[in-house]
């Protein structure tokens, strides 16, 4: 068991992203048996895959400089999800976990548009003070700096995919889910894959299949 002062985990995730709502729904299995402590922080997917940030060693082009209602619509749904994430956070770690999950079950398990009716049903399954909620999504200008922050620090980490998980020692690395699981002993499994192949000292950088072997469902 991980004890209130332990060093936490850290995630970085997109919203658009499926792989990433896997391995927070890995991570949110291993938080409720306490076993071990995970820190929500976003990444762009559409801000790390722009043209003018190719072969930039700083982004050239930031999201959180972008229009709200400019861009496709990965780009609009993606800032729209981020910042009322930034706003669900204001009313506490639980909260920001339960608002986040509901919003990527919305959309990923439930197949509904990432939008704003989206964000409004997440927001009450996550049973957020709305009022507060509001008011705090009208504070835009500050969501946009909270959010400049955890796209900055992705960005001096190197952070290309999502979900990529941060180790209180300061390893990190993208971990693709093709599955989903939401049991204990699994998750277990899978997390403690993760750590022996993080730190073999084989230095695995990729585990890619060919196309025509896909990965085993369980």
């Amino acid at each position: 068991m991980t004890s209130p002062s332990a060093p936490s985990n850290t995630v970085f995730f997109d919203f658009v992203c499926p792989y990433a709502w896997r391995g927070l729904e890995l991570a949110q299995v291993l938080r409720k048996a306490g076993e071990q402590g995970f820190k929500l922080r976003h990444f762009s997917l559409v801000q790390g895959n722009h043209a003018d940030n190719a072969g930039q060693q700083e982004p050239a082009w930031w999201l959180t400089d972008q229009p709200g209602n400019e861009g496709n619509s990965f780009q609009q749904s993606s800032l729209l999800a981020f910042l009322a994430a930034g706003a669900a956070a204001r009313q506490g770690e639980e909260m920001h976990w339960a608002f986040t999950l509901a919003l990527f079950r919305a959309v990923h398990e439930d197949k509904k548009s990432l939008d704003e009716a989206a964000i409004m049903e997440a927001a009450n399954t996550a049973d957020l003070d709305m009022d507060q909620f509001a008011a705090d999504r009208a504070d835009e200008a500050a969501l946009r700096t909270s959010l400049r922050t955890d796209l900055a620090e992705a960005a001096e980490i190197g952070i290309f995919g999502t979900p990529t998980f941060i180790l209180p020692g300061g390893e990190a690395a993208y971990y693709r889910f093709e599955n989903l699981t939401r049991e204990l002993d699994t998750a277990r499994q899978w997390w403690k894959l993760y750590g022996e192949v993080l730190n073999s000292g084989a230095g695995i950088a990729t585990v890619k299949r060919a196309k025509n072997r896909p990965a085993k469902k369980t």
